[in-house]
């Protein structure tokens, strides 16, 4: 999965962004729409729940048929993702931030066919990736695009300000990153094309999708938005 990763229309979910409804649900609306990525992402779900959330959301991936395209990974929780693959359940790797557990130890504990996504430095973003050590991650995740209510602390810098990405930020934040960048952060719809035009490798969501009232009509929106942009 790791020499296949396809970040270009990544899915983030946790069990308070669905408006009550099952993940499973929504991951495969988002899945059967195009959706190339998961990431189960809960900061009030026990390891437990996310556990099961995880289970769901692989079950639901290969209902789909597609187990072997789209990456299933968990923000944050290393013993969440190592309990999960004891447990028999497909999961392709995980995703941390700059204060959670470092990429390196993430890499040894989950091997080389792992895949390990890392949140940038919101301040002195360019000089950091420009810098930065990516022989244990696979891609960066950046923004956010907008502010975003789904995760207000998005983007704070090291005085608590929020940093938003301009479109010409992420022009050249593709252009010196040494790793594939999506982007995300309250992007909608109508970001899509511009987003594709700065180059970088894709673009994340939460409640764009998971708290629409048609997940799978929001989903299928936005990959044929994408999926446009590049022809």
């Amino acid at each position: 999965m790791r020499e296949n990763l396809d970040i270009s229309a990544y899915l983030v979910v946790g069990r308070e962004n669905t408006l009550g409804r099952p993940v499973r649900d929504i991951v495969r609306a988002a899945v059967d729409a195009g959706f190339t990525c998961v990431q189960i992402r809960s900061k009030v779900a026990t390891a437990r729940e996310m556990i099961d959330d995880v289970r769901d959301a692989a079950e639901a991936i290969s209902a789909a048929g597609k187990s072997d395209r789209v990456a299933l990974l968990v923000d944050d929780r290393l013993d969440v993702v190592l309990a999960a693959r004891r447990l028999g359940i497909k999961v392709d790797g995980i995703h941390v931030g700059q204060t959670d557990i470092p990429p390196e130890i993430c890499r040894y504990y989950l091997g080389d066919d792992a895949i390990v996504g890392l949140s940038a430095r919101s301040h002195e973003l360019m000089e950091y990736v420009k810098h930065a050590d990516t022989s244990d991650i696979d891609y960066f995740g950046a923004g956010p695009l907008h502010e975003t209510a789904t995760k207000p602390d998005c983007g704070k810098d090291i005085d608590g300000h929020i940093i938003t990405r301009s479109l010409d930020e992420l022009r050249e934040l593709h252009a010196v990153s040494p790793v594939p960048v999506v982007v995300g952060g309250g992007v909608k719809a109508r970001d899509i094309e511009a987003l594709h035009a700065t180059g970088v490798e894709g673009f994340f969501v939460v409640s764009a999708v998971a708290g629409a009232d048609d997940p799978s009509a929001a989903a299928r929106e936005l990959v044929d938005l994408w999926n446009k942009a590049g022809k």
